[in-house]
């Protein structure tokens, strides 16, 4: 196999800089219509015939022998056969970063609050988890067990009451690691089946998949588009893009170890983006070299040589101030501050998924056990969202008690404002509440 890189340089000092970096980065996760279609009509197929449905499309999509529903489950004693099926090896990583994972979203929970005014008012917000929560996780060869503990556990910690996973399995191909991970995640249920199909099971419900109040965690267009349809009846975590990983370095780290962090992601997805920031020239040069000499040896060089051919880059400075204007620009899933003095540059980070912090702090950490989710917004989406969390499998209920005082003062303002908006009955409702002597004044 013979492959070669011939990834971009561009430099900030170029008037077309901008233009060029725009083109970089442009990616739509658009489905074409026959895509969108053939989505549509899976959902309505599920919704009207159910169980059947899945069954059938189980059949079609995944060569599966399912003659009824009862095939396509699997039950906690499943999951706890595969623990005995992994490595000793295997068993102690996924529960050394299931605790880790655990450890850090303890630290997100939110509890609900109350404080009372002067005249008795309280005011407040309780906070609660959702009921239940959907899991979907891709299946076969391509199989994320670190991404079941990172889409599980912060439910779990959450509260949330049952966590539904659905996984397919192609041909019958089951991951045990991805069904070890489920059982020390905590998860609930798990249902053998993929793509669009079980997107609508978990929104809608069938004879024996439960409706969640959320679906979360990658899949493929089809999963995508499914997502973006059900949206509404239930909630979604984000539409994700490909992978990505800036690094950021002022030239003094290995020139190897940088272009492996940038494989990292590249092996990922031939969409995937690799981008290096220095200020440092030769620097740039060496990763160039390091890239070309490393890339024959990647077991997914085809994978990585597209991606990195095709929207990988070196970008030159003039400086490191300038280097962290470019990140904030891009606004990436994953920021690597491969520099002397992290801490003193992290102010300045105003868009990023999750930031590692100096040179030994690899990306590949964040993915696996180093504790933060690696469920992170993509195509420079961090500029308004964040990462998976605690925080996304609670929900927030105000509370608002007054007193007889302070319905009456508060009245008072909600009238003049309803009036203000000739909404009378919403004016009268509060003026009801007025006290006689307030009234009169």
């Amino acid at each position: 196999m013979t492959v070669s890189t011939a990834i971009a340089r561009l430099n900030a000092a170029d008037p077309d800089f901008a233009r060029h970096l725009d083109h970089l980065l442009s990616w739509e996760s658009v489905s074409d219509e026959a895509v969108n279609q053939r989505v549509l009509d899976i959902i309505k197929a599920v919704r009207e015939r159910g169980d059947a449905a899945l069954v059938e499309f189980t059949q079609r999509f995944d060569g599966v022998e399912a003659s009824r529903i009862d095939d396509l489950i699997l039950g906690r004693e499943r999951l706890e056969l595969a623990l005995t099926r992994i490595t000793d090896e295997q068993r102690a990583a996924l529960e050394k970063a299931a605790d880790r994972v655990r450890m850090y979203h303890e630290r997100q929970k939110q509890d609900s609050w109350q404080y009372t005014e002067a005249d008795g008012t309280v005011l407040g917000q309780k906070v609660t988890p959702l009921d239940r929560a959907g899991l979907y996780v891709p299946g076969g060869k391509a199989s994320y067990p670190s991404s079941v503990l990172m889409n599980a556990i912060p439910a779990k910690v959450a509260g949330v009451t049952e966590v539904v996973m659905v996984v397919p399995t192609p041909r019958g191909e089951v991951n045990e690691l991805v069904l070890a991970a489920a059982c020390i995640a905590g998860v609930d249920r798990v249902f053998t089946v993929g793509g669009a199909q079980a997107v609508a099971a978990l929104a809608y419900g069938t004879e024996s998949v439960p409706q969640v109040d959320k679906i979360v965690g990658p899949g493929n267009i089809y999963v995508a588009t499914a997502k973006r349809h059900v949206f509404g009846q239930v909630g979604i975590d984000m539409i994700a893009g490909p992978s990505e990983i800036l690094v950021v370095c002022d030239g003094q780290t290995d020139p190897d170890w940088i272009a492996m962090d940038l494989f990292s992601q590249a092996e990922h997805d031939e969409d995937a983006q690799a981008i290096l920031v220095s200020p440092d020239a030769d620097f740039l040069d060496r990763v160039a070299a390091s890239i070309s000499k490393l890339l024959p040896t990647m077991e997914r060089a085809e994978i990585i040589e597209k991606s990195v051919n095709g929207r990988g880059a070196l970008i030159q400075v003039r400086d490191m101030q300038q280097a962290i204007e470019v990140a904030n620009r891009i606004a990436p899933e994953h920021l690597e501050l491969s520099v002397a003095d992290p801490q003193a540059w992290l102010p300045h980070i105003r868009h990023a998924g999750a930031i590692f912090m100096g040179r030994h702090t690899s990306e590949a950490l964040g993915d696996y056990c180093a504790g933060p989710n690696h469920v992170l917004p993509t195509s420079g989406t961090a500029r308004f969202s964040s990462p998976l969390g605690v925080y996304d499998f609670q929900k927030r209920s105000s509370i608002i008690y007054c007193s007889e005082q302070g319905a009456s003062e508060l009245g008072r303002t909600a009238s003049v404002l309803a009036r203000g908006e000739s909404l009378t009955a919403h004016a009268r409702s509060a003026e009801y509440r007025i006290l006689s002597q307030e009234k009169g004044n």
